[in-house]
């Protein structure tokens, strides 16, 4: 991929710029700036370079959610130029001044967006001179914005984007051992392949969350009217694979309560939400004897309270030496919760797209950007 730093002269250029701000919003206000705060590198990089810079994005899936509370955020840091469309004239364009700042409208909210029709990202790229992508967290969709503007325009990959990869590629191609990788969260399909590849890499692999579900109940315990995946995805002939690790007791919903159990004791009317303080407990040596550490998913349901776990790993994790490398957003809001993130290697920005470039060591957006 071509750098940003190799672009010779940005003066008078028009860029375009892909971030990624699908953040949570609730009333109206951001509630995790996390995103934010990686794509101002790029942005304020490009606006002293002296390159007029139109900022294309999305919140939410499917265009109903306005970026203009994110706009209010990004105007704290760069002088932005919030926009109620999702793409001006060429016209409009050139009166902007010669290094404005404009945030466009959700991209999500034209069709062409997630078709990717070409003549749509025709129309995006008409806008720029030159496309920069820094949306490393959503480019693993064959959307316009990601992969149909780079067949227009000479095209570039942002700060944050070239952290992603050089970060995650400490994971591929040359890890550290012994290494760890703690897996949690649900999404079972796009993440069974993960544990079939790292349990040839890993020295371990802590399975957690409602993907431990399909393990136990493989195993023999009650799951009770806990989440499971009905497709079979070799849950069964894992279990024999000495790498593995599984939770040792959980924390259910019995009723209204938060009940901590072993596996045998888990009811049918009960439903798994955690792993319990017993299964951390078990963690501890083998994250104290870990040279790497590679976390995506809580191992929780955190929107419902259930994070006193994922917590107590991520506070076990930042007292170690280990190289860490955490993903996906649920974990990560954990992370800012906390401020604990200059306590690890690196914090992806991605969620799905981090799993799918451990999985495949690519991303539609990086190879558009080739």
């Amino acid at each position: 991929m071509n750098s940003i730093r190799s672009i010779k002269n940005l003066k008078g250029k028009t860029v375009l710029l892909r971030a990624d701000f699908n953040v949570p919003i609730q009333n109206g206000k951001v509630r995790d700036m996390f995103r934010i705060k990686k794509a101002l590198p790029t942005i304020e990089f490009l606006h002293k370079k002296g390159a007029r810079v139109i900022i294309v994005s999305h919140a939410g899936d499917d265009g109903a959610q306005s970026l203009a509370p994110v706009a209010k955020v990004l105007s704290k840091f760069v002088p932005v130029i919030a926009s109620t469309k999702t793409m001006l004239s060429k016209e409009e364009v050139g009166a902007l001044a010669k290094n404005a700042i404009v945030l466009l409208e959700n991209i999500r909210k034209e069709d062409g967006e997630k078709k990717n029709t070409p003549a749509f990202a025709k129309k995006l790229a008409s806008m720029a001179d030159i496309y920069v992508n820094d949306a490393f967290s959503v480019s693993h969709r064959t959307h316009a914005s990601i992969v149909g503007v780079p067949k227009y325009l000479p095209s570039y990959a942002g700060l944050q984007f070239e952290a992603e990869i050089k970060n995650l590629k400490i994971v591929l191609e040359k890890p550290a051992h012994p290494f760890l990788f703690i897996l949690g969260g649900a999404k079972f399909e796009t993440k069974a392949p993960l544990i079939k590849k790292f349990l040839k890499t890993a020295d371990a692999v802590f399975i957690s969350g409602a993907l431990a579900n399909n393990f136990f109940k493989s195993a023999g315990y009650e799951v009770g009217a806990s989440l499971v995946e009905e497709k079979d995805f070799g849950f069964g002939a894992m279990l024999t694979n000495k790498k593995l690790l599984l939770p040792i007791d959980v924390t259910t919903l019995s009723g209204s309560e938060h009940i901590v159990k072993t596996l045998a004791h888990v009811l049918p009317n009960d439903k798994i939400m955690d792993i319990g303080p017993e299964s951390v407990k078990l963690l501890k040596p083998i994250i104290s004897d870990a040279k790497l550490v590679l976390w995506n998913g809580p191992t929780g349901v955190y929107e419902l309270g259930f994070d006193k776990q994922t917590k107590a790993i991520l506070k076990l994790l930042a007292n170690e030496k280990a190289k860490t490398i955490i993903g996906g957003g649920d974990t990560v809001e954990m992370v800012n919760e906390l401020k604990l993130e200059d306590k690890f290697t690196f914090v992806s920005t991605g969620g799905g797209a981090t799993l799918d470039y451990l999985a495949k060591g690519t991303l539609p957006g990086i190879k558009a950007l080739k």
